[in-house]
């Protein structure tokens, strides 16, 4: 199995600032980590380990906290995500129908696993337990826009309409 190089944090000193910034205001308020790290993941997109590092040092707590907060809360991402978040939900009805089917079809098609993004930042592909639209089943979500009775053979032209609107 060939293993795919750890993409390169690309934050900029503007970014930077805007935490740092952030972080001096909520240094001192009790509970100031979780506001943190949803800031920085707003700022950033995720919480690699060059943000966790800035919030650990700035907030005088350990990195391993830090981390322990990021991986215990699911609002939290430590990679970051394409420009289009695909979602594979693989409750019971779902599953049951074949989600992961085509789950594993897409990570075929996109070449990442779950939790990962393609290489051009496009997408990411994610799975969930329960969209709430068992009677549609299976269902992946695009962004907000949600695709029901999806089959393998639809994947393609879904991915597509995505395509189209970033060349555009």
């Amino acid at each position: 199995m060939e293993k795919k190089p750890v993409s390169n944090f690309k934050g900029t000193k503007k970014q930077e600032m805007e935490l740092r910034e952030f972080i001096a205001n909520e240094k001192d308020k009790p509970g100031a980590l979780m506001p943190v790290l949803q800031k920085a993941q707003e700022i950033y997109g995720y919480l690699p380990i060059e943000v966790q590092t800035i919030v650990a040092d700035m907030l005088d707590i350990s990195l391993s906290e830090v981390y322990g907060v990021a991986t215990f809360y699911t609002q939290f991402s430590l990679n970051p995500k394409g420009e289009h978040r695909i979602s594979i939900c693989l409750g019971t009805a779902c599953y049951v129908k074949g989600a992961d089917k085509i789950l594993d079809a897409l990570e075929e098609k996109l070449g990442i696993k779950v939790g990962e993004c393609t290489e051009d930042g496009v997408f990411s592909l994610d799975s969930c337990r329960c969209v709430g639209a068992c009677g549609l089943a299976p269902v992946m979500m695009v962004d907000d826009d949600v695709y029901g009775r999806m089959t393998v053979d639809q994947i393609d032209s879904v991915l597509q309409k995505y395509m189209i609107k970033k060349k555009v």
